[in-house]
C-alpha cells in the first residue's frame, strides 16, 4: 500500500483522542496547515490582519527575505526551512489571536488542570506513613522500607519477594532475625493482611479470636483450603468430625476475610469514554445516527502561503518545500473527512440491523458480521474493523462500543437466528433454576438447550459457563440436604 494509503487507514482506526493528538502534532510540524475558531472566517481575519500589518509597515523596516536564483546561497535556504518560525517576525500575513480567544484559551487550560485528578495515595505512602508513627530500630526500618517497596497493590498487597533478598550475602544471623521482625511490623499496618507471602498467611492474618466459629474457621484455612476451593466438603466431614452444617458456617465466615486486602490501592483508573456518534430521535420519532464535524472543524491550508507560491517569485527549492507541505495538509484534511463519512455509513447500517436493542435490550441484538456490513457500506472488511475499532456511541441504553453490535449466532431447529448472546442467558436461567444438592452437568445443560431448539456442542457449554465465572456442577453442589 502507499504511505498515504496507509496514513488513511490509520486515521480511520484512531480514537478521536488520537486524532487530536495526531492534528496537533501536525500543525506544529506543517506550517502550511492552520485552524481558525468555527466563528471567525479566515479570509476576513487575514484581511483584517493584513490592514494592520501594512499601517505597521510605514513605520518599522522590516527585512525581508530575498532568495535569487543565480546567488542563492546555503544561508538563505536554512531561512526558508525555518520560514515558519521567521513569518511571525518580518511578514506574518496570518491572523493575530483576539485577547478573547486567548481567554477562551486559557479557561480551556484551566478547566483541564482542574479536572485532572489529584495523586492518589499510594500502597507504599500508607504503609510508610503507619511504620513512621512506630518506634522501630533504624536498622529495622530500612528493612520495613526494602519489604514495603517490594509490595505491589496489583498483587493484591502481597510480598512476593523473599526476606533474603532484603538482605546482604553476607548476612548474619541476627540481620535475618531483623528481617523477621521488619516483615512483622508490615504485616501489622493497615490493610488487615497486607505483606503476606501466600494466600493461607493472608487470611490468618485477618483472622481474629471475637470472629464466629473461630477454631473451625481456622482449621479451615490451615488445613483445608485447597478442599473448600474444589468443594470437596464431605472430606473437610470426615476429616475434621465437623458436621456439614458447622463447614457451611465457618466457610461463611471465612468468606467474609479478603484475599486481596490492598487491591483498593491498585490503579483502576479508567478515562472517561468520549463518544464519536450518538443516536437522536428525528421529528418522526425515528432513531438516526448523529456525528460530530470532529477534530478536523476549521483545518485549513494557510492563505499566505499559497499566495506566496501564486507570485512566482519563489525559488525551485522553496516552491519544492511549499507545494509538499501543502500536499501533506490537504491529505490529511481529506483523511480526517473520509474517516468521518465511513464511520457515519458505518454506523447507520450497523443501527438499522439492530432496530431491536433500542426497545428492547442488549438480549435483543440480532445475529451480524462485520462481513455483512462492508457488503452494505460497500467497503473492505477490514475498513469496518478499523472503522468500529475503539469507537463508541451513545444510545438511550448508555455509551457502548460499536463492537458490541456484531454478534455470533447460530440457527435453532425451526431455522430462527438466535446470538450466542441469548444462549449465555438461557445458560444462566438453567443454572439459576436447578437443583443445587444435583447441579446439572455440562452435558445434562447441553442436552436441556438442545430440547429449546439450541444445538451447540457440550465443549461450548463448558465454554461459555467459564466464561461467564459458573462454577462445574461439583463445585457448585450443595451437601446440606443429602436426602433431596
Amino acid at each position: 500500500m502507499a504511505p498515504r494509503m496507509i496514513q488513511s487507514m490509520e486515521i480511520l482506526r484512531m480514537a478521536n483522542t488520537e486524532l487530536e493528538e495526531k492534528i496537533e502534532q501536525e500543525l506544529i510540524e506543517n506550517p502550511i496547515l492552520e485552524k481558525h475558531d468555527s466563528d471567525v472566517e479566515p479570509g476576513e481575519a487575514e484581511a483584517k490582519s493584513k490592514e494592520k500589518e501594512k499601517e505597521k509597515d510605514k513605520d518599522v523596516d522590516q527585512k525581508e527575505l530575498v532568495i535569487e536564483e543565480d546567488n542563492r546561497t546555503e544561508d538563505d535556504f536554512e531561512r526558508l526551512l525555518n520560514l515558519d518560525r521567521e513569518v511571525p517576525d518580518h511578514f506574518d500575513e496570518r491572523p493575530r489571536v483576539s485577547s478573547n480567544r486567548m481567554q477562551e484559551s486559557a479557561d480551556r487550560q484551566h478547566d483541564m488542570m482542574a479536572n485532572v485528578a489529584t495523586r492518589q495515595e499510594t500502597l507504599q505512602d500508607y504503609l510508610l506513613a503507619q511504620l513512621s508513627e512506630r518506634e522501630i530500630e533504624p536498622a529495622v526500618f530500612k528493612i520495613c522500607e526494602k519489604i514495603v517497596s517490594a509490595i505491589s497493590a496489583e498483587s493484591g498487597g502481597f510480598f512476593k519477594a523473599s526476606l533474603t533478598d532484603m538482605l546482604p550475602l553476607s548476612a548474619t544471623e541476627e540481620q535475618v532475625d531483623m528481617a523477621e521482625t521488619a516483615l512483622a511490623h508490615v504485616q501489622d499496618c493497615d490493610p488487615a493482611g497486607v505483606g503476606a507471602r501466600d494466600l493461607k498467611e493472608c487470611l490468618l492474618l485477618q483472622l481474629t479470636p471475637e470472629i464466629e466459629n473461630y477454631a473451625a474457621v481456622q482449621t479451615l484455612i490451615v488445613d483445608h483450603l485447597d478442599d473448600l476451593m474444589h468443594n470437596r466438603l464431605p472430606q473437610i466431614e470426615k476429616a475434621t468430625g465437623m458436621s456439614i452444617e458447622q463447614i457451611y458456617a465457618a466457610r461463611d465466615e471465612l468468606r467474609k476475610l479478603d484475599p486481596r486486602p490492598a487491591s483498593e490501592f491498585a490503579d483502576n483508573y479508567a478515562p472517561a469514554v468520549k463518544p464519536d456518534l450518538w443516536l437522536e430521535q428525528d421529528d418522526a420519532g425515528k432513531w438516526v445516527v448523529k456525528m460530530e464535524e470532529g477534530p478536523s472543524r476549521g483545518l485549513y491550508i494557510s492563505k499566505y502561503y499559497r499566495e506566496r507560491l501564486k507570485a512566482g517569485k519563489a525559488t525551485k527549492d522553496e516552491k519544492e518545500f511549499i507545494k509538499g507541505k501543502i500536499a501533506s495538509a490537504q491529505w490529511l484534511i481529506e483523511s480526517i473527512e473520509q474517516r468521518r463519512s465511513t464511520l457515519l455509513r458505518v454506523a447507520e447500517a450497523i443501527f438499522d440491523h439492530q432496530t431491536e436493542f433500542i426497545d428492547k435490550g442488549p438480549e435483543h441484538l440480532k445475529a451480524l458480521k462485520m462481513e455483512q456490513i462492508a457488503e452494505k457500506v460497500g467497503v473492505h472488511l477490514t475498513t469496518v474493523s478499523r472503522a468500529v475499532d475503539d469507537k463508541y456511541i451513545e444510545t438511550p441504553r448508555g455509551i457502548v462500543p460499536l463492537k458490541m453490535f456484531f454478534v455470533l449466532g447460530t440457527q435453532t431447529d425451526d431455522g430462527e437466528d438466535v446470538t450466542y448472546n441469548r444462549i449465555r442467558l438461557e445458560l444462566q436461567k438453567l443454572i439459576d433454576s436447578e437443583n443445587k444438592v444435583k447441579p446439572y452437568s455440562d452435558f445434562e445443560l447441553m442436552n436441556r438447550l438442545k430440547t429449546m431448539g439450541f444445538n451447540v456442542a457440550r465443549r461450548t457449554v463448558t465454554k461459555y459457563r467459564e466464561k461467564m465465572g459458573i462454577l462445574s456442577s461439583r463445585q457448585r453442589r450443595d451437601f446440606r440436604d443429602k436426602k433431596k
